[in-house]
């Protein structure tokens, strides 16, 4: 009798080959109170676009734990953030508008920088979209 493995991984859509890049220029972005921000990173696992980073460590010599930052042409304003840091810990991202964030940072947001660039190719993603493509 033979026994036939289950491939666990049959429904999970492959990766794409190529990482796209944001669609276009999100309508309001996440924004840290670092006076507020105790550095918790409970806010971090649920970003889907993975924008959420500690400040650097040089910009605070006083605290233990430095606040989060958001990279903002990555961030596409899904509030979900906002959700998280309001019920579990202190309240301290708001949603702003983008030209607001532009003028009070000094910065760009466009729609198209999503943070991908030179990742390298990953054989077994290759091998997964060619073994899904046969099915």
């Amino acid at each position: 009798m033979t026994t036939k493995t289950y491939d666990h991984y049959g429904k999970v859509p492959p990766l794409p080959r190529v990482i796209g890049d944001k669609k276009k220029r999100p309508q309001i972005v996440a924004v840290v109170n670092e006076d507020n921000c105790t550095g918790c990173e409970a806010c971090v696992p649920f970003c889907p676009v993975d924008c959420i980073e500690h400040v650097p460590a040089d910009k605070y010599t006083d605290v233990a734990i430095p606040p989060v930052q958001i990279r903002f042409n990555e961030c596409i304003g899904c509030q979900i953030c906002v959700r998280v840091c309001e019920k579990l810990t202190w309240d301290a991202i708001a949603m702003h508008d983008p030209d607001d964030v532009e003028k009070q940072f000094g910065i760009k947001i466009v729609g198209t920088a999503y943070g991908w660039d030179n990742i390298p190719e990953d054989t077994w993603i290759d091998r997964k979209v060619e073994q899904h493509a046969r099915k």
